[in-house]
């Protein structure tokens, strides 16, 4: 896998935060995780800046940010909702080779029990299977390379992960 970055995508739960660490530190690369990058820039939870500026306002902050990383080195956890911004998926595929954590549906649902809490972008009366189908051509469309997680175990997730980075 060429270029100095590898930003990891996918839904809430799939794992980008946890094994971007771990492979961060098998690779010897710096680990960055976008969200708390928003987090940090407002001062704020994600759920808090999700109820204070809305939908549009977080993905507008969220867009900001990530068009404002720089980064050499680096495993990059990006926000679930970060596809949703096309600029900031365009600066993301300079910095690096985009990687789809691929989650089965039934697979996400046991993970996720409290969808608000984690801060997870919701449209109004949306359920996370609206939500999973209607991000899942997104997540496929920009990604370099997509990895599947069905059947896997975290270590067999970020072993693959290693291996296609050339460790």
């Amino acid at each position: 896998m060429s270029g100095t970055n590898l930003i990891l995508t996918g839904m809430p739960a799939s794992g980008k935060s946890t094994a971007g660490v771990i492979l961060a530190k098998i690779l010897g690369m710096d680990f960055l995780d976008s969200d708390l990058l928003i987090q940090k820039k407002a001062g704020k939870r994600l759920p808090e800046i999700l109820a204070e500026r809305g939908l549009s306002g977080f993905l507008a902050l969220e867009e900001e940010t990530v068009c404002g990383i720089g980064a050499n080195q680096t495993v990059i956890a990006t926000g679930g909702s970060v596809i949703y911004g096309r600029k900031a998926m365009r600066h993301l595929k300079t910095l690096g080779r985009v990687v789809y954590l691929e989650v089965p549906y039934e697979l996400l649902e046991g993970r996720l029990m409290d969808i608000r809490q984690r801060g997870v972008v919701l449209r109004s009366g949306q359920t996370l299977r609206e939500l999973y189908d209607e991000r899942v051509p997104l997540y496929e469309e920009w990604a370099d390379l997509t990895v599947s997680e069905e059947g896997r175990t975290l270590e067999e997730t970020v072993r693959t992960l290693a291996e296609l980075a050339g460790a």
